[in-house]
C-alpha cells in the first residue's frame, strides 16, 4: 500500500470511529509502527488530524473546515492537487531558485526539465539564451517554450494525467536514447538525506528515473517546504545530486547538517 492510500485509510477510519490507536492502524494497514507514526505526524502537521497519546483523533468540529486547505488537499491526494495551485505556492522561493539555476546553463546545451512548477518557472526565464535544446515531460513547460525563439523543445510521449500537466509512464522513454543531456533540472515532492528525491506518483517516478539515467549533471531545485518530507517513491539518491538549489527559508541547522554530510547546497536569496 502506498503512503497516499494509507493516509486516506487513516482519515476514513477516523471519520468512522473518531479515535484510533497506532497499533490498530498497524494491524489494519499492515504497516510498521514507525511508518504509522510518520504518517500521523505529517497529517497532524498539515491539520488533518489531532495526535493523542498512543494514536490519533479527528479534529474538533470547529476546525473541520481547515481540512479543505490547499496544504491538506495536497497531502492526502496530491495527484488531484491542480498544477495551477502548485504553481502559485512558494512563488518567490521558486523564482529565486530558477534565477540561480540559470547560472548553470550555457548556449548550445541540451537541458532536461521535469514537469514540476519550479521547472516551469525556470523555462519561462530561458528567453535570454540564443540556442538551447530542452527535453521535458511537462505539458505546461512544453507550451511555455513552444513559441520561444532559438529554443527547440522535445516532449517525451506517454500518458497525460488530468490536473497535473505531466507525462507519466515509460511508453515514450526510448526517445531519450537520442539525446545527450548536459544538465537535468528536477524537483520533487520531498527530499531527505536517506531517501533522496521522492514523489507520490509511481508512474511519473519511473519515467523520472529513466530521464536521469544519462545526464552529465543533475541539479535539484527544492524549495525549503519540502525538506524532511518523504513521498511514496524515491527516484534519485542523494549522492547523485550535483547541486541542490533551495531558498533562504531553509533552517540554519538543516543547512549545516546537509553540508556536513557532503550535500552541495546552494541557498538562493529571494528578491
Amino acid at each position: 500500500m502506498f503512503a497516499i492510500e494509507r493516509r486516506e485509510k487513516i482519515q476514513q477510519i477516523l471519520h468512522e470511529n473518531g479515535t484510533v490507536k497506532t497499533m490498530e492502524l498497524c494491524a489494519a494497514l499492515d504497516a510498521s509502527p514507525a511508518t504509522i507514526r510518520n504518517d500521523l505526524n505529517l497529517m497532524a502537521k498539515q491539520g488533518v488530524l489531532q495526535k493523542i497519546h498512543g494514536g490519533a483523533s479527528s479534529l474538533p468540529k470547529k476546525l473541520q473546515p481547515q481540512l479543505q486547505t490547499v496544504e491538506a488537499t495536497a497531502l492526502l491526494r496530491p495527484e488531484a492537487f491542480s498544477f495551477q495551485m502548485r504553481e502559485m505556492q512558494h512563488a518567490e522561493e521558486k523564482g529565486a531558485i530558477a534565477e540561480a539555476a540559470l547560472e548553470y546553463i550555457k548556449d548550445n546545451q541540451c537541458i532536461l526539465l521535469d514537469a514540476s512548477s519550479t521547472a516551469l518557472t525556470l523555462a519561462k526565464k530561458l528567453t535570454r539564451f540564443s540556442k538551447l535544446l530542452v527535453v521535458t515531460n511537462g505539458v505546461y513547460t512544453m507550451l511555455a517554450l513552444k513559441d520561444t525563439p532559438n529554443i527547440d523543445t522535445i516532449i517525451i510521449g506517454g500518458i497525460v494525467r488530468k490536473n497535473s500537466g505531466f507525462i507519466e509512464g515509460t511508453i515514450g522513454a526510448d526517445i531519450l536514447r537520442h539525446f545527450h543531456v548536459d544538465i537535468a533540472f528536477v524537483s520533487a515532492n520531498g527530499f531527505s538525506e536517506k531517501e533522496g528525491l521522492t514523489d507520490f506518483n509511481i508512474y511519473e517516478v519511473e519515467l523520472k528515473r529513466r530521464m536521469l539515467e544519462n545526464c552529465n549533471h543533475i541539479i535539484a531545485m527544492i524549495d525549503s517546504s519540502k525538506f524532511a518530507r518523504v513521498s511514496s517513491s524515491s527516484f534519485l539518491a542523494t549522492e547523485k545530486i550535483d547541486v541542490l538549489l533551495t531558498d533562504d527559508k531553509i533552517a540554519s541547522e538543516l543547512l549545516e547538517r546537509y553540508k556536513s554530510e557532503g550535500i552541495n547546497v546552494q541557498v538562493c536569496t529571494r528578491k
